[in-house]
């Protein structure tokens, strides 16, 4: 899905909403996974007899798992990306909230807007992007965040 295209061609899309990736599940196994990585075993995470007595009715994914689906939604994304990339390398990010919580089983997909484009020095792009991750059937999105990615082409 994803669009190669020359860097200043995606430089002159900032202020746009730029791409949608694919709905990704979140599945008990998943959720499971990220925990036995972190070592986050909370309950409301990892026992869903217990977290169904919670307010949330059953278990939730973890926050930082929705945040590192990012590269995910990214590859599963129709977002333009410059092309002849040799290296596109995680930066940091600016800002983000965590606003509502994804109960195992519902579906998220990220929207992306381009912030900035900016070549830093030949070769070698930042671009920050602001993703919004979305909760099928849900009003309010998982989380938003404004995310920095440097390619070097």
């Amino acid at each position: 899905m994803t669009r190669f295209v020359p860097a200043h061609e995606v430089q002159a899309m900032v202020g746009q909403v730029v791409g949608t990736s694919k709905w990704v599940e979140i599945t008990q196994e998943r959720v499971n996974k990220f925990a036995e990585a972190t070592g986050d075993f909370q309950f409301i995470h990892v026992d869903p007899e217990k977290a169904k007595l919670t307010p949330f009715g059953g278990p939730i994914a973890h926050g930082f798992l929705t945040l590192s689906l990012i590269p995910l939604l990214t590859m599963e994304s129709d977002c333009p990306r410059p092309e002849h990339i040799k290296m596109g390398v995680n930066y940091g990010g600016n800002r983000t909230r965590f606003l509502a919580p994804v109960r195992v089983g519902k579906r998220v997909r990220g929207v992306f807007k381009l912030l900035e484009m900016e070549e830093k020095r030949p070769g070698q792009w930042q671009q920050t992007m602001e993703i919004t991750v979305e909760i099928e059937g849900e009003p309010k999105p998982a989380l938003q965040c404004e995310w920095i990615t440097q390619f070097f082409v």
